[in-house]
């Protein structure tokens, strides 16, 4: 209830002490916390993919020093990822059964290939991952073919931080031969063309020795049959560890006609 002065118009007021407004007013007024939320979400799939990790050692067991070199190339990834679009983003809480371990089974599949050529390493799969795997092993060398000039970059500094023996051409996928100097013994490529295309770019290294292996998805089937159209081949087929997907073996092509 207000109360009124002697004249009844105007309510009591009371002047404050001294120096009671003044703290009144320096008094700082109450703030939530605030919360970061890209780094809340940096720490959440850093989880993720820590998770995600023990799931693709498990299909894919490596050395302690081949997990120390792909974690070192799985932070460069990350690093690069936010200025150049290197996997598909929906990926990268599955980067290491995504892409690693099924970049790691085709070791499985050429246990004696020292010397590889990956056509199309775009973010470097399955490229810089077999380099990681054969770091340990003498004489071992891959060659990564990427065309797009800032990709190459970023292979060639995957390279370096990963210490593997890797060398990384900026060229024209169909260039290849003229680049890769000495014997190859197994040529590879992942989600770069169809598989036609792809046994034409390979021919070459073919021709000369190696074998192909491709990663390929569920529709395998039909790119054999378009495949069939223009090559006699007889492949060899091994289902993914890491998903519906396949690997195409293939020992020798011979273009029809």
């Amino acid at each position: 209830m207000k109360q009124r002065g002697p004249g009844g118009d105007k309510p009591l007021t009371r002047r404050p002490g001294a120096g009671e407004g003044a703290a009144r007013r320096s008094e700082p007024a109450s703030t939530k916390p605030k919360i970061d939320k890209a780094n809340a979400n940096d720490q959440a799939l850093d989880a993720i993919i820590a998770a995600d990790k023990r799931e693709a050692l498990k299909l894919a067991p490596v050395s302690h020093e081949t997990e120390v070199r792909l974690d070192r190339y799985i932070a460069l990834l990350r690093e690069w990822q936010a200025k150049t679009n290197l996997v598909a983003p929906s990926t990268l809480p599955r980067l290491w059964t995504r892409h690693i371990a099924d970049s790691l089974q085709l070791v499985d599949l050429a246990p004696s290939a020292k010397r590889w050529a990956d056509l199309g390493s775009g973010g470097g799969f399955p490229g810089v991952v077999l380099a990681c795997a054969m770091a340990g092993t003498p004489g071992a060398s891959v060659h990564l073919v990427e065309r797009i000039a800032k990709k190459a970059a970023f292979l060639r500094e995957a390279i370096r931080v990963s210490a593997s023996p890797g060398v990384v051409h900026l060229a024209e996928i169909g260039d290849n031969v003229d680049r890769i100097t000495g014997p190859v013994d197994c040529v590879t490529a992942r989600a770069l063309a169809p598989l036609h295309q792809l046994i034409g770019f390979a021919e070459p290294l073919m021709r000369q020795g190696a074998k192909a292996l491709f990663l390929k998805g569920q529709d395998v089937e039909a790119e054999l049959t378009d495949a069939a159209k223009y090559w006699n081949i007889q492949p060899q087929l091994y289902q993914s560890r890491t998903g519906d997907g396949w690997i195409v073996e293939l020992t020798s092509v011979e273009r029809r006609g």
